[in-house]
C-alpha cells in the first residue's frame, strides 16, 4: 500500500491507495480514523485495509483487484462532504464506504445521493436509512432498535420507571428522540430527562438530579465517545446502584478501559455476536464469520477487535458481494445488487435487504450484553 499526505485541506488526511494497477472495481472509503471519533474509525480504517488486501491476494473479484481510495475526515462532517465529491468526481470509485458518525454519514449520503452512487454507512442513527433512500444502505443497528432493544429487557426485569442523560452529539439526540417515542411502547416512563455537551467533563450535576428523582429503578445513557464513559464513571462515584444501561456506540473493550473495571461493572447494553465470540455456541450461525474477523484482525494488528471495525467488516463483505453479483463497476447495478441482499451473515447479524429496507437486521440480531468482570457476557 501507498500511502499519501493531501495538503488540500487544512488539515491532514491520510490517503490510501491499494492494488490500483489494473483494476476493474474501484472502491472509495471515508472514515474518522483520527479525531474525537477515531476510537470508532482507526478499527474501521485497519479493516477495510486488511480486507482490501486479503481479497486482492485471493485474486480479487472475478478475477479483477479492489483499487482502495481511502481518507480520513477526522469526523469533521464538512471534510466527509468534500472527501466524498472527490471520491466521486476526482478518483471516479464505483461505491464509497465509511460515515464513521452520524454527522458526516449524513454528507457523504447527500453527495452519494446526487451522484447515483451506492454508499454503505457504517453509524447508528436511524435517518441514515430511513426514509429509504435509492442509493444509500448501513451496517448497524439503529438507535431506535438499541432503545427497543433496552426497554425489552428493562421489560424483562420489571423496569417501569427511568431516568435518561443523552448527549447532545449527533447518535446521542437522535436516539434520545427515538427512546421518547418507543418507550411507551414497553410501558417504560422517564422520569428525568437530562443531557450534556460532547465537552463536557463532568456529569456529577446531571445524574444528582436523576438520583434524586423518586422512583427511578434504572438510567439509560444514549450517546458515543468520551461522554459515557465519564456518565458511568460520575454515577460510580455517586454511589448510584440502579441498572445502568448504555447505547452499542460504546461497545466496545476501549469502553471498558476507558471506564475502569469498578465503575463498568454492570453496566448492560445491546451490542453485536463479535464481542462473546469466545462464547458463542458452535451451531451458532455467526460463529465461523465472527470468529474469522477476529482471528485475522487480532493476528495482523495485535489489538482486540470492536464492534466498530465489525461494522466495516461487513460493509465489505456487502459491498463486495454486491459487486461480484453485480459483474461490473456500474454504480447502478451494485445498487441493485446491494438490494437484493439476502441471508449475508457478517459480525453484526445476518442481512436481508429490499426496496423498503436498506439495512436488513432486526432485533434478533442484537445480543443483550453485560460487563462483568472486565468483560463481556450475554444476559439474553
Amino acid at each position: 500500500m501507498k500511502y499519501l499526505a493531501t495538503t488540500a485541506l487544512a488539515t491532514l488526511a491520510l490517503v490510501t491507495v491499494a492494488g490500483a494497477a489494473n483494476a476493474e472495481f474501484k472502491l472509495g472509503a471515508s472514515v474518522s480514523a483520527t479525531g474525537p471519533a477515531a476510537f470508532l474509525g482507526d478499527p474501521e480504517k485497519k479493516t477495510i485495509e486488511m480486507l482490501v488486501d486479503d481479497l486482492n491476494a485471493k485474486g480479487g473479484i472475478n478475477g479483477e483487484k479492489i483499487a482502495l481510495v481511502l481518507y480520513d475526515d477526522g469526523g469533521d462532517p464538512n471534510k466527509a462532504r468534500t472527501f466524498a465529491t472527490r471520491l466521486i468526481e476526482d478518483d471516479e470509485v464505483a461505491a464509497i464506504i465509511g460515515g464513521t458518525t452520524t454527522g458526516t454519514s449524513m454528507s457523504i449520503l447527500a453527495v452519494a445521493e446526487d451522484a447515483e452512487i451506492p454508499f454503505i454507512s457504517l453509524a447508528g442513527a436511524i435517518q441514515i436509512i430511513d426514509p429509504v433512500k435509492p442509493y444509500v444502505f448501513k451496517t448497524p443497528h439503529t438507535d431506535r432498535m438499541a432503545c427497543e432493544k433496552i426497554f425489552e429487557n428493562m421489560q424483562k426485569n420489571g423496569i417501569t420507571k427511568i431516568g435518561m442523560i443523552s448527549g447532545t452529539d449527533g447518535f446521542g439526540a437522535s436516539m434520545q428522540a427515538q427512546c421518547k417515542d418507543v418507550a411507551g411502547n414497553y410501558g417504560v416512563e422517564i422520569l428525568a430527562d437530562e443531557i450534556y455537551g460532547p465537552s463536557d467533563a463532568d456529569m456529577t450535576p446531571q445524574l444528582t438530579k436523576i438520583k434524586n428523582t423518586e422512583g427511578v429503578q434504572a438510567i439509560l445513557n444514549p450517546g458515543f465517545g468520551q461522554g459515557p464513559a465519564i456518565v458511568t464513571r460520575n454515577a460510580h462515584q455517586l454511589g448510584i446502584d440502579v441498572p445502568f444501561y448504555q447505547s452499542h456506540g460504546v461497545a466496545s473493550d476501549g469502553f471498558i478501559e476507558l471506564v475502569g473495571n469498578d465503575a463498568a461493572e454492570g453496566v448492560r447494553l445491546p451490542g453485536t455476536a463479535l464481542l462473546i465470540a469466545d462464547i458463542l455456541p458452535a451451531d451458532d450461525p455467526q460463529k465461523d464469520v465472527v470468529m474469522a474477523y477476529k482471528t485475522a484482525y487480532e493476528g495482523k494488528y495485535n489489538e482486540k477487535v470492536s464492534t466498530f471495525g465489525g461494522y466495516a467488516n461487513d460493509a465489505f463483505l456487502l459491498m463486495t458481494n454486491a459487486m461480484e453479483n453485480a459483474g461490473s463497476e456500474d454504480p447502478q447495478a451494485i445498487r441493485d445488487a446491494l438490494e437484493a441482499t439476502n441471508g449475508l451473515v457478517g459480525t453484526t447479524g445476518i442481512y436481508t435487504m429490499g426496496p423498503d429496507n436498506h439495512l436488513g437486521l432486526d432485533l434478533s440480531a442484537f445480543r443483550m450484553l453485560a460487563i462483568q468482570n472486565g468483560g463481556w457476557t450475554s444476559i439474553d
